[in-house]
């Protein structure tokens, strides 16, 4: 395993986990207890991302809550809610029900959000059909490509990580339920104390090199009007920064797929992730080779076209565009979206968290900067905001089940069906999110109850950029951001992660960060080998924890 990739470890010696039969099948979505708790929590999940995200503008990640939940199903003393003590259905539900979270906060409901506040009612109904689409296809993109050398299963993903240790340690009990319990708590009363402990969470979880790289934008972000007497948040500085990271990082990607390599594992497995003689550990192999990965991406491009292509026709485009503007309009969409999921998904892939406003603004300046109408822009704006988020989450929960399978054996054949299953698991949160968003987006958007950041996105289109020389800074802050992404590389993405913080002001998750990155590197040398582990499990109830005051959050919404 290469040096950026997280610890993974062994199961604790002081009670080994419990791998399934050899031979035994997955769980499967369509069993009837497994069936109606997903779409139970699913429907709770899809309530809970757009009550958040329309009255506080944030989204919570209620994996770890469905988790939970489900540990509590399988512990209720009737025969038929017995099959809910197993890993891998609790892995379904919390798949589900963040998927959902997930899709109707960030993809569905922000993105319907953008006509309705750029006056185009009539727009929503179009705009919802054209970012489901979107939301769709972009979940298929990551199922495609996980396990691939772009987008490794060994990856960081730490949401996923604290997901599968919650659920390890509900297990498992014990020193790691005691550990991760007192994470937890930890966690929930900094959210309740509005302190970031997730940043610190993070940091335990995440690549030391990219998180090293985010916390330094979070400090000049931070500090950088008392250190510098200038905002780095404000005059797209940020945003400069992301265009040259982002075209480095999708450049080194495209290099990627591209180059012929004779070994595509991670360590000395075979690219099926079938044990090869010698190798260490078989679930690090590349399940998706080069070949795979680049049919997934030019498949998802092309779907990404035909979504783009709907959307024109139902918002009405045809007649209000030239054909060579439609056509133009079409493939700059497609290409937005695809490139926009990409870069959000290596940066949460290595930090946790995805800069899905930023690149979405990014795609939005450009749109400006190339002439594109205000309508054609605002819908445009709208189907790339759907994607991205999803994507990332879905990064997350393939990494639990990864996580919580990689002792089975055979292990392929399983991890395969496990992946299938959590995809499917995912489509039907995403079918709760579309009814949910269906019913209660006018009950909301009548109240004024509006996501923040659609109203930045329709402002924007509104308004234009309102300052000269928005190129220009572009341009001159994209060069320390390609520089940066040129020296850490494809599975570092530094670039990506300094511009990511820069994005981010969260009072004190600078100093979260880089103290808990102090920390990790002082205990491996303490500790050694035995210290991942550990950090792994209080890295996991930090999240965990954030991510239960998050949800909270929606009593006082209420």
């Amino acid at each position: 395993m290469s040096q950026s990739s997280p610890p993974t470890t062994a199961p604790s010696p002081e009670r080994p986990e419990r791998a399934p039969a050899s031979g035994a099948g997955h769980p499967r979505v369509r069993e009837p207890v497994v069936f109606v708790v997903l779409v139970v929590l699913s429907v709770v999940g899809a309530v809970i991302g757009a009550d958040l995200v329309a009255k506080l503008g944030i989204s919570a990640n209620t994996s770890v809550v469905g988790a939970l939940i489900a540990m509590l199903i399988g512990r209720i003393p009737l025969a038929g809610l017995r099959s809910m003590r197993d890993v891998h259905r609790q892995n379904l539900a919390q798949s589900a029900i963040s998927a959902a979270t997930f899709a109707s906060a960030n993809a569905l409901l922000t993105s319907i959000a953008v006509p309705y506040v750029f006056g185009r009612e009539d727009l929503v109904w179009p705009m919802l059909i054209g970012s489901f689409a979107g939301l769709l296809i972009d979940t298929w993109v990551l199922y495609r490509s996980f396990g691939s050398r772009l987008l490794p299963a060994d990856g960081a993903w730490p949401p996923g990580a604290a997901a599968a240790e919650t659920i390890k340690a509900g297990d498992r009990g014990g020193k790691r339920a005691l550990v991760l319990g007192a994470g937890t708590l930890v966690g929930l009363g900094g959210t309740l104390l509005s302190l970031p402990f997730s940043a610190a969470g993070v940091a335990f979880l995440g690549n030391v090199w990219a998180l090293l790289m985010f916390g330094i934008g979070l400090g000049l972000r931070e500090f950088g009007p008392d250190l510098f007497h200038t905002d780095l948040g404000a005059g797209y500085v940020p945003h400069g920064v992301m265009v040259g990271a982002g075209v480095v990082a999708l450049g080194q990607a495209v290099v990627m797929l591209v180059r012929r390599r004779g070994n595509t594992t991670t360590g000395d497995s075979t690219a099926t992730g079938q044990e090869a003689p010698g190798a260490a550990d078989p679930t690090t192999a590349y399940t998706v080779d080069e070949t795979a990965l680049r049919r997934s991406l030019v498949r998802g491009y092309a779907l990404f076209v035909a979504g783009a292509v709907l959307l024109a026709v139902l918002g009405g485009l045809v007649g209000d565009m030239s054909p060579a503007g439609l056509v133009g309009w079409v493939l700059f969409a497609a290409f937005a979206a695809l490139v926009h999921e990409l870069i959000v998904g290596l940066a949460a892939m290595q930090s946790g968290w995805f800069p899905s406003f930023a690149v979405t603004l990014i795609f939005l300046i450009l749109g400006l900067l190339i002439g594109i109408p205000s309508v054609p822009l605002a819908l445009l704006v709208g189907y790339v905001s759907a994607t991205g988020p999803a994507f990332a989450d879905m990064g997350y929960d393939l990494k639990a089940g990864w996580l919580l399978r990689r002792e089975h054996r055979p292990w392929d054949p399983y991890e395969r069906e496990g992946r299938r299953e959590q995809f499917r698991a995912a489509l039907i949160g995403f079918a709760a999110a579309l009814a949910v968003v269906a019913v209660l987006w006018q009950s909301y958007f009548r109240q004024g109850l509006v996501p923040p950041v659609a109203k930045v996105y329709a402002d924007t289109v509104r308004n234009g950029l309102g300052e000269p020389g928005v190129l220009r800074t572009l341009l001159l802050w994209a060069i320390p951001g390609a520089l940066v992404q040129l020296l850490g590389g494809v599975r570092r993405q530094m670039g990506v992660m300094l511009a990511t913080g820069l994005l981010i002001l969260t009072p004190h998750a600078c100093w979260m960060v880089l103290a808990a990155l102090a920390v990790r590197v002082g205990y491996r040398k303490w500790r050694g080998p035995r210290a991942d582990e550990e950090l792994n499990l209080v890295g996991a109830g930090l999240i965990a924890g954030s991510s239960l005051g998050d949800s909270a959050q929606i009593v006082k919404a209420g």
